[in-house]
């Protein structure tokens, strides 16, 4: 891991320490050659060794870096955009069969943790989603309505019931997903890292893979000091994919996103904010995520990069928001800060891809890497051990799409964040209203 603190910050300083996996050396051979640590990755590497499979992880870092090991750590149920768009974008059959799928994924996330024996801070308690405002609580109507349809134990707060749960009274209400929780999302990655080891996976980090040629009916991948010929190649390294594979990247922007982190609050601040323990986010465009990790410190984040003129705007913005939303703890020093990038399609769905013979993966998960990053992983082990057909996946074989305007966009979302930071610090009242 990176000894920058903005890269991985609370989550690097808290984890349980990652597992010995030492670069590839020289030649070896497997079934299955996984591209990438991270939630899919190691996920799919676990469940196919589970079956019986050899399996090669190779990660160009370490384990859990960059989006694994960044992240806010919700353990969201479903996609970004409303349930109905899903079966209407992508068929009916299929849609739904990707919902039912990712609306059962926390669950997945928490049988492993708990299976396992992952000690990763795992709280199973829901989500809230906060209404900002007349809009945001209608947005929120609308979200509830269509997951109560598909039978989904979520419900509509009302503003009194919002400010309960969350410990503030800037929402018009909330929505809470009781199959939602939140983790430590590196110490997650880096217990599913030991718990593929112990299934007899082999993982070797520092090991950037830098070319792929098919041989035959096997492929071989090759490192800067090493190589795996594999039947199959899983490639799981979503926004930050480089070669052999740029194709994948170019599909994707990168959304920047910090989170800030306080010192433990006291046990009286605890229990005035998010006494249920559930994680939190607002329907801003440029939203804002709250949270609390096992020993109270409140983290919290929003779109923007920790960097050049941001670093400045984005921590003043993080004082002020924690000020407006509870201010029995606006002097709370904080103590960690880190940033990262998600990676975001053109229509806030993830893709799957078919690269080549034998060579597939996820990717674009829009912000929503964990739950769907294990659920994706599992049905990547089922696809390559003939367990399931493509025809039988959630989502349809497409190819890599660049995404018009990439540059422009990346750069748009930066400067926009800052530019709403600065903005809601010149309104009056609460910096989240």
């Amino acid at each position: 891991m990176t000894t920058d603190p903005r890269s991985h910050g609370l989550w690097a300083r808290t984890a349980p320490p990652a597992p010995d996996t030492p670069p590839l050396r020289g030649e070896t051979t497997a079934d299955v050659a996984v591209v990438g640590a991270g939630y899919t990755g190691l996920s799919a590497a676990l469940h196919l060794a589970q079956a019986g499979a050899r399996v090669v992880v190779l990660e160009g870092e370490t384990v859990g870096f960059g989006g694994s090991g960044r992240n806010v750590g919700l353990v969201n149920a479903g996609l970004w955009v409303k349930p109905d768009l899903v079966p209407a974008t992508l068929g009916g059959e299929r849609g739904e069969r990707l919902l039912a799928l990712l609306g059962d994924a926390p669950r997945r996330v928490f049988d492993l943790v708990a299976r396992h024996g992952i000690a990763c801070e795992a709280q199973a308690a829901g989500t809230l989603h906060c209404a900002v405002g007349a809009k945001g609580l209608a947005d929120l109507t609308d979200r509830a309505r269509q997951w109560q349809a598909r039978g989904a134990p979520v419900r509509l707060l009302d503003a009194a019931e919002a400010a309960r749960l969350t410990g503030t009274r800037a929402y018009a209400g909330a929505l809470l997903d009781e199959r939602a929780g939140t983790i430590q999302p590196l110490a997650y990655a880096r217990g599913l890292a030991r718990a593929a080891l112990g299934a007899g996976v082999t993982i070797h980090a520092g090991s950037p893979v830098v070319g792929a040629t098919e041989n035959g009916s096997r492929w071989h991948v090759t490192t800067p000091a090493g190589g795996v010929t594999a039947d199959w190649v899983i490639v799981a390294t979503n926004a930050y994919t480089r070669a052999p594979w740029p194709e994948i990247r170019a599909e994707i922007a990168h959304l920047p996103y910090f989170n800030i982190a306080t010192a433990p609050l006291s046990d009286n601040l605890r229990g005035t904010i998010l006494p249920g323990r559930q994680g939190a986010w607002d329907t801003k465009p440029v939203l804002t995520s709250f949270r609390l990790d096992a020993v109270g410190r409140l983290v919290i984040g929003s779109v923007g990069a920790l960097r050049g003129t941001g670093t400045a705007i984005h921590r003043a913005w993080a004082r002020r928001t924690l000020r407006a939303l509870f201010p029995q703890a606006a002097d709370v020093p904080f103590e960690s800060e880190w940033y990262g990038r998600i990676g975001m399609t053109a229509d806030a769905l993830p893709r799957f891809h078919r690269l080549a013979r034998n060579v597939v993966g996820f990717s674009g998960y829009n912000g929503r890497g964990i739950a769907p990053g294990t659920a994706f992983g599992a049905v990547l082990a089922d696809l390559v051990a003939g367990r399931i057909a493509e025809s039988d996946l959630p989502l349809p074989v497409t190819d890599p799409t660049p995404i018009g305007f990439r540059t422009v966009r990346e750069l748009a979302y930066e400067v926009g964040a800052q530019a709403v930071h600065l903005a809601e610090g010149r309104r009056p009242g609460p910096a989240s209203g």
